[in-house]
């Protein structure tokens, strides 16, 4: 029963979906007279779920039970149970964000289900410490993602969930090579005896052990949305639902730094290998800050410059895996760094693309020059989007000011400074475009003088995130307590 505990917030979002599919199944045999109930019953119940998922957690620390579970396959500790609170609480922020989007979609029930499937399946990710626990976690996220992407069936839409499901293939076939390879090497899938024979491997094997850590970061890079294997992301975030989009760039990113960090730092942390990875990683990290804050600067749509700004982001997450394996390794500087900048961007990206889904919906364009005069017409919007804006800029007093901070600083702690500066320059170049969206909105002449009002679940969500970001950026202890505290079982 310990493992079915240590189990429980993962079994049961998995649970609540199953309840969701068959309420709506009873609620369409019951006729027509439910279907007023249906919708909100159906949001409800996904909320539900996690907030059980939630309260699960926070349980499992509160009667320390933490531990491994099915016999060693899962490890649930302060790591996993930090994403699992992430995850969780940025599934339900969707969730809100989506009742109103979905008023005229017939199919609310399996949107639900496959948002908390895939919610359990990143859950997984953080906390499995076995390769093949792993590839069925990464499936179970990827797939549910894959019809996610695709759930609107128009041009776009399905467009971009073709894509996303055919270089997503591939991309797990690569990270299957990179694990197929370690098991090879060591003749385990477990991560932790993977660990022990990689600290004492020999120059026979560190080729074979180099191999690996490419088509793992190739594999994973993906997920993590880092130059070179960032094709995807413009196309799939201007074609799916924005909710949709919301998800993808918070939750998938942060699954996929949640996985490389447990297998790079578990697996690969001890011998020469780790100056390897490290290396690449800055270089990787140097890169997708230019180039995601480069192409931004060019883009007229609002998603597709949000897109290549999450590249430029997860660039900046790069430092802290950098910098896990140039500093000591006691210190795990880099690793608190990357969780606490994860924490601060889930509430700036999800409240950026909220405003948009608000704002968007009514003015029928995703265009960054038809948001013009917004201030004007929706004042509390703009004014929120102008938050993330910052937030993702890095000006005080938001999240993301004390985020780039700790990033930056580790990485000076970490003698990279010369990545330190790379990051600083790219959010000089960031400040421009977002900055942009924000003079765009309150000095242009609006189109209309109609007034703009998101529907009452999604201006909650909006306030959860915008609400969110500026407590963390007055009082990040906490937050920065809770990443130290995750940062720490790898110590």
């Amino acid at each position: 029963m310990d493992s079915v505990n240590r189990f429980g917030p993962e079994l049961i979002l998995l649970a609540m979906a199953a309840v969701i599919i068959l309420a709506d199944i009873g609620w369409a045999l019951a006729g027509t007279g439910a279907e007023r109930m249906r919708r909100p019953a159906l949001g409800a119940l996904a909320l539900t779920g996690t907030a059980a998922s939630i309260i699960w957690s926070a349980l499992l620390i509160a009667f320390d039970e933490q531990g491994e579970a099915f016999s060693g396959m899962i490890r649930v500790d302060d790591f996993a149970l930090f994403f699992n609170f992430l995850f969780a609480g940025t599934a339900a922020i969707v969730i809100l964000a989506s009742i109103d989007f979905l008023r005229r979609n017939r199919f609310v029930a399996e949107y639900y289900a496959l948002i908390l499937a895939s919610t359990a399946g990143m859950m997984l990710l953080a906390s499995t410490i076995d390769l093949i626990a792993i590839f069925v976690a990464l499936e179970l996220t990827g797939i549910s993602l894959y019809i996610l992407v695709a759930f609107m069936k128009d041009g776009r839409s399905s467009e971009a969930g073709l894509k996303y499901l055919l270089l997503g293939a591939i991309s797990s076939a690569v990270a299957l090579y990179g694990m197929a390879y370690l098991f090879g090497i060591t003749g385990s899938t477990s991560l932790d005896e993977i660990g022990l024979v990689v600290s004492e491997a020999n120059g026979e094997t560190r080729s074979a052990l180099v191999l690996a850590m490419v088509f793992l970061i190739a594999g994973f890079g993906f997920k993590m949305a880092i130059v070179p294997f960032q094709m995807w992301v413009p196309d799939v975030y201007e074609g799916a639902p924005t909710p949709v989009t919301a998800f993808l760039s918070v939750g998938s990113k942060a699954a996929g730094f949640a996985v490389v960090m447990r297998i790079f730092l578990t697996a690969l942390g001890d011998g020469s290998i780790s100056s390897d990875w490290a290396t690449v990683f800055a270089i990787l990290a140097a890169i997708s800050m230019s180039l995601g804050n480069i192409t931004a600067l060019v883009q007229g749509n609002i998603k597709r410059m949000l897109g290549y700004s999450s590249i430029a982001q997860a660039g900046t997450f790069l430092i802290g895996l950098a910098v896990v394996a140039a500093a000591d390794p006691q210190l795990l500087l880099g690793t608190s760094a990357v969780l606490f900048f994860l924490g601060t961007y889930a509430f700036t990206n999800l409240g950026a693309f909220i405003a948009v889904i608000a704002i968007s919906s009514k003015i029928g364009s995703d265009q960054i020059a038809d948001y013009a005069g917004v201030a004007k017409r929706s004042p509390l919007l703009a004014l929120g989007l102008t938050i993330c804006l910052l937030s993702l800029t890095g000006i005080p007093p938001t999240a993301g000011f004390i985020a780039k901070v700790y990033v930056f600083n580790a990485a000076v702690q970490a003698d990279l400074v010369w990545l330190a500066i790379v990051g600083v320059l790219n959010s000089v170049v960031a400040a421009y475009y977002y900055l942009r969206v924000v003079l765009n909105m309150y000095t242009a002449e609006p189109a209309s003088e109609e007034s703009i009002q998101p529907g009452y679940y999604l201006g909650l969500a909006m306030v959860v995130a915008v609400v969110g970001l500026l407590v963390i950026g007055i009082f990040p202890s906490p937050l920065l307590e809770a990443s130290e505290a995750a940062a720490r079982v790898f110590g």
